[in-house]
């Protein structure tokens, strides 16, 4: 099964990065659960999932995050904004963890991927910045989600003007592990935000894109 060619298209040219929700209106249970399905599901570099995403709903919790965010309102009025979080690092434990994860998901025996395991970790080793590396990955699970979204007709606004420090306090996150990288507002427009009827501006294709 798949989606038409021009629905993605058109889907695409409909999503823009919104600057007001609409507060009173949120995702429904069963769209929501496939938008994180699309964030669960999104690829990464040796399969090693280097984040987490944490989805903040609670009213209490979100109301603290304008003031976080440059006074951006999004993270207030949104359905669900997800807090994007990568790895400070990739240890070991990690690897371990994951490379047993792996052999038990795929019933294979235990040692089946000692050779892969190796191969991560001399890449790994050779790292200048597991955060840094960390982060790309994380990027990649946010144009996923954006994506998807746009398929199932939910708004999206991606957020990197944020306190990354501000959002790792209000989240409880010292000492996790982990650290806040970006965040994404979802949820549906306002039919007040002039951003939504504004052209979209791309750069043409021919400037952009060289067919080798």
């Amino acid at each position: 099964m798949s989606i038409p060619a021009d629905t993605v298209v058109s889907q695409l040219q409909w999503r823009y990065a919104v600057k007001k929700f609409d507060s009173t209106k949120k995702i429904d249970a069963p769209t929501w659960q496939a938008l994180e399905q699309a964030l669960i599901l999104s690829p990464s570099s040796y399969g090693l999932q280097p984040w987490r995403f944490l989805v903040v709903t609670a009213a209490d919790v979100k109301s603290q995050m304008p003031a976080l965010s440059w006074n951006q309102t999004q993270p207030q009025d949104c359905s669900h904004m997800v807090v994007f979080t990568a790895r400070e690092n990739l240890d070991a434990a990690y690897l371990d963890n994951y490379i047993a994860y792996t052999e038990s998901s795929r019933g294979l025996a235990p040692g089946t991927l000692a050779g892969f395991r190796k191969m991560l970790a001399s890449s790994v080793e050779s790292m200048h910045s597991h955060f840094d590396w960390n982060c790309r990955q994380v990027y990649i699970a946010l144009g996923q989600l954006m994506a998807a979204a746009a398929m199932v007709g939910v708004d999206s606004c991606p957020m990197e003007g944020i306190s990354a420090e501000g959002y790792d306090k209000l989240l409880g996150l010292s000492g996790s592990g982990y650290r806040t990288v970006v965040g994404c507002a979802l949820g549906y427009r306002d039919p007040s935000d002039a951003y939504a009827s504004a052209k979209k501006v791309r750069f043409a294709t021919e400037m952009v894109l060289q067919r080798v």
